[in-house]
């Protein structure tokens, strides 16, 4: 859920403060000479920082000549492979959002839904790392190119210490460096997403099964010693008090010395012989 809402916002703050940046530096060349001074010169720079095609007129201080300055540098591969990787998250996100809601049971079919949204988020976290990296280390040479003390050292009329140079204004860097944060921001809401995609595919679902199948089998192993034990118990059973003629009928018969029939355990009430009866 985190991802369906956080995903796309996040993308577009990642490329909007980036591509739609556009800044401004002002500096100020004063000559000993006051009238071919120039107290305000405009440098201005914006996305995709090619940075070599931009170029000012500062004055060279002798007969009101000009000289034609290039910052130095070109940085747009960085920023737009940025933007790149964030606009296409974006897309990619609105299209999973419209897959989650309204076809899930298109999305679970045969797995590959699962699967290639988990693919996908992969690659998304890898290249929000690396583009992150690549752009605030673009942003990093962005602020050296621009900065006065680099300008002045490549403008002739600075480096005679009767002139003064100057900056009279400075870029703001707070969008740029917003970029940078949220780019860090996305590789990391990408990468934690990698966990609920992947139990959402098949993988997750066969690692659980091989488990399960041998707890399944502790119970028969477990009835079948239980089985092995009852039979022995029975078996000592009948070792020990099993069926015994002698204790079960009384001991043998034994004929007596008058030719009675004696049994143990009966003892007869009358009398055992004829003459007794007279």
């Amino acid at each position: 859920m985190c991802m369906v809402i956080f995903a796309p916002l996040f993308a577009i703050f990642a490329f909007a403060t980036c591509g739609g940046y556009s800044g401004q530096l002002q500096v100020s060349v004063e000559c000993a000479n006051r009238s071919e001074s120039i107290l305000r010169i405009p440098i201005e720079f914006a996305y995709p920082f090619r940075l070599h095609q931009v170029y000012f007129d500062v004055p060279t201080c002798r007969n009101s000549a000009r000289e034609r300055v290039f910052l130095a540098g070109d940085y747009s591969s960085s920023a737009e492979f940025f933007v790149t990787i964030a606009v296409f998250a974006f897309l990619y996100s609105l299209l999973a959002t419209v897959v989650y809601i309204f076809f899930q049971n298109k999305y679970r079919e045969n797995n590959r839904g699962p699967l290639i949204d988990f693919i996908v988020t992969v690659v998304f976290s890898f290249m929000w790392l690396v583009s992150s990296s690549a752009w605030a280390k673009g942003l990093s040479d962005v602020k050296v190119a621009t900065d006065p003390e680099e300008l002045f050292s490549a403008v002739a009329a600075c480096k005679i210490p009767s002139n003064k140079c100057v900056a009279v204004r400075s870029p703001v860097w707070s969008s740029l460096n917003t970029s940078v944060v949220f780019g860090f921001l996305n590789f990391i809401l990408w990468a934690g997403n990698i966990w609920f995609v992947f139990k959402e595919t098949g993988w997750h679902s066969s690692a659980q099964r091989y488990p399960s199948s041998t707890s399944e089998k502790q119970p028969s192993s477990y009835n079948q010693q239980s089985y092995n034990q009852g039979g022995y118990e029975q078996e000592s059973i009948g070792q020990s008090g099993g069926f015994n003629p002698q204790g079960a009928y009384g001991q043998q018969s034994n004929y007596g010395q008058g030719g009675g029939y004696v049994q143990s355990g009966y003892t007869p009430s009358g009398p055992t012989s004829f003459t007794n009866q007279m």
